[in-house]
């Protein structure tokens, strides 16, 4: 009797505080890209979103006390077909709250959506629209503007990467908010999918970019092609028996960067599977959340002078 009590304690503070969160639309109404103009709603089960109807952010901020000036918009991951938005999202948005990190989790447009007029844009778009929203409201959420990185997992974190080296503007609507940069300061990618080439996510890439890509958009997405010597700095977690996505994923997008002479951090577990949790994982993986933290203060993203 006492269990189920408790169980419903704290279902019911689950549900408070997922109410709780400031859910913020990325587009003003009519000024969509990439939109045919189609009135989509939001499709959820099992803590997946199926359809995103309105692409927008879910916030989560640290007290005023402990906040630390920085930022994250989190990518879901779900193989560009879903997101999986609690264990990828939300949980990883507590987290990041512990550290004094402001956290948005990105609900973003999926490539599958009857609305879009061009599928691979759209979950860029929304990512990068996101990064400026926040630097447009840097001022009022007590945020630092050099302060604002991207996280993901799996194709959250192909989405992640590709905002991190994407030098195009595809979310440009002509306001004030888009003369906001969009590329982020810091990377961190948790079990991403990076290529389109030998060692791909067979689902992720049909889904990204249809059945039969041309060869040049599967070079553009192979997202080890696009590091510069401007890319931020990233911090990658993979496990060696991922049997969902390679770990040479992680690898490739770790080799370019250190062929740019970009900072990063490469771990790669023994174990973990594939898109490695917050909590809970096997042997030395659970560390990788510490090493984040530490990686994170180290390169000055995180301090304790405000």
């Amino acid at each position: 009797m006492r269990r189920t009590y408790v169980l419903t304690i704290f279902l019911w503070l689950v549900s408070f505080c997922a109410k709780a969160q400031d859910f913020i639309p990325l587009w003003p109404a009519g000024k969509m890209p990439n939109s045919k103009g189609l009135m989509l709603k939001d499709s959820i089960a099992n803590e997946r979103i199926y359809r995103v109807g309105t692409p927008g952010m879910y916030a989560f901020f640290p007290s005023a006390q402990e906040n630390k000036g920085a930022a994250v918009v989190i990518c879901p991951g779900g193989g560009y077909e879903r997101l999986a938005y609690i264990i990828s999202g939300w949980q990883l948005a507590k987290w990041f709250n512990t550290m004094g990190i402001s956290a948005f989790v990105l609900n973003y447009r999926l490539p599958n959506s009857p609305d879009l007029k061009q599928r691979e844009l759209g979950p860029l778009q929304d990512a990068q629209r996101a990064m400026r929203l926040i630097r447009a409201n840097a001022a009022r959420w007590g945020i630092k503007m050099d302060k604002i990185g991207v996280q993901g997992t799996s194709a959250g974190g192909h989405l992640a990467a590709l905002l991190s080296t994407a030098t195009t503007d595809v979310s440009a609507i002509g306001d004030s908010i888009s003369q906001r940069a969009f590329r982020p300061d810091f990377t961190i990618l948790v079990s991403p999918v990076i290529t389109m080439g030998p060692y791909v996510h067979v689902g992720s890439r049909k889904n990204l970019l249809g059945p039969n890509p041309s060869k040049e958009l599967l070079d553009r997405y192979s997202l080890e092609n696009s590091v510069t010597a401007t890319t931020p700095p990233c911090f990658l977690v993979h496990a060696f028996n991922d049997t969902g996505v390679d770990q040479r994923n992680s690898l490739l997008y770790y080799q370019a960067l250190v062929e740019k002479k970009i900072p990063s951090s490469l771990h790669t577990f023994p174990q973990g599977g594939h898109a490695i949790a917050l909590r809970n994982n096997p042997g030395s993986t659970q560390q990788w959340v510490t090493l984040c933290e530490s990686w994170l203060r180290e390169m000055n993203f995180i301090n304790d002078v405000k």
